[in-house]
């Protein structure tokens, strides 16, 4: 295998499917990329492939190839190699059993494994096909995945198809936020649960999707992700989101967000409770820590009901009305012991549910 590529195309291809690789791995192949130079009828690539058994990621770039081959070697040494090489080329060969790294006056002889060794993924067939920018779509939810190892089929972002729509949810059994968008696929599939390390990965901008019950393919020009999903069974989150709250109030979303952000300093760790008091027009904004202090905030709201307090967790309040638009934000309310339904004009296919805390 002997090829040159530009240090740029380089540094990209392998930082693309890098943050796939563990780097802490004690199985050595899995702490490496397989490289693969190869020519066709449009000229030479270098495809660069890396996989923790359960995601798949390739990128490719032109390069010019004398011979082709394929070799493994290890991620992270050749990613530094690339991110810092002076010349504007990087020229790479394979000599006996030592990978040859040029460029410039710079010279390195990397350790390689067998290409066979690296490890595939059967792919199979996809029950659906779509393009959309599945980043986008999952931005506004993923706050709300769940770090449980218990509930592990929570740790992920589930989507589905459903009366023309294609709709997001997570949830962590303390909020769900649930985005949703109009289905541009022809197909209807069965609901995912796609891993929150593959949701990390996403590539921006609109991608070719491919799904099927076991795995998920995101193409995005020369890369490719391919990974498992969550077997499990995702909980009926529309039996979660309240429908008869009643109470509805309307607050700016800086103006909340800010004011939790200022009681919450005198927070404890162990719970980070905030009280909302809402009447005719305001709302007050409470933290009582026996061991550090107290602290009040008002807000101008628009709600003319009877006053209702609520207590929530300040972090989660914080980060559910940061998915939100800048602008006017409606919670709806039924009682101090219920969920809580949070909305926006602005955003009208997006809608978060907050779980109240017990406040003093």
């Amino acid at each position: 295998m002997r090829f040159t590529i530009a240090r740029a195309d380089l540094a990209r291809v392998i930082g693309a499917v890098s943050k796939i690789v563990e780097a802490r791995s004690t199985i050595p192949i899995l702490s490496s990329l397989l490289l693969s130079a190869s020519t066709d009828a449009n000229g030479g690539k270098l495809t660069v492939t890396g996989t923790d058994l359960d995601i798949v990621g390739t990128a490719s770039a032109p390069a010019e190839v004398d011979a082709p081959g394929t070799i493994c070697v290890d991620a992270k040494l050749l990613g530094d190699i690339a991110r810092k090489a002076g010349a504007s080329d990087v020229a790479v060969s394979l000599d006996a059993d030592r990978l040859t790294v040029k460029s410039g006056r710079s010279r390195f002889n990397l350790a390689v494994l067998p290409a066979g060794d690296f490890p595939t993924m059967n792919e199979g067939s996809y029950d659906a096909e779509f393009e959309i920018d599945l980043a986008a779509l999952f931005a506004p939810v993923g706050f709300a995945i769940s770090s449980d190892d218990v509930r592990y089929y929570l740790q992920g972002i589930f989507m589905h198809s459903l009366d023309g729509k294609i709709v997001a949810v997570a949830t962590d059994g303390h909020r769900l936020s649930r985005h949703q968008v109009a289905y541009p696929g022809e197909d209807a599939f069965k609901g995912i649960i796609v891993p929150r390390k593959t949701v990390g990965l996403l590539p921006k901008g609109t991608v070719h999707v491919s799904v099927s019950e076991t795995k998920i393919r995101i193409a995005s020009g020369d890369f490719v992700l391919t990974s498992k999903l969550i077997d499990g069974t995702f909980p009926d989150y529309q039996r979660v989101i309240p429908t008869q709250n009643d109470k509805k109030i309307i607050f700016g979303s800086d103006d909340m967000r800010q004011a939790a952000v200022r009681v919450s300093v005198v927070s404890s760790e162990r719970g980070r409770a905030v009280k909302l008091s809402f009447a005719a027009g305001e709302a007050k904004l409470s933290v009582n820590n026996p061991d550090s202090g107290s602290a009040t905030d008002e807000i101008f709201v628009n709600y003319d009901g009877d006053p209702i307090d609520i207590g929530f967790n300040a972090t989660y309040l914080t980060e559910l009305v940061g998915i939100f638009p800048a602008g006017d934000i409606t919670l709806a309310l039924a009682d101090s012991g219920s969920p809580s339904v949070f909305t926006s004009e602005k955003a009208p296919e997006l809608l978060a549910v907050l779980m109240p805390m017990r406040v003093h």
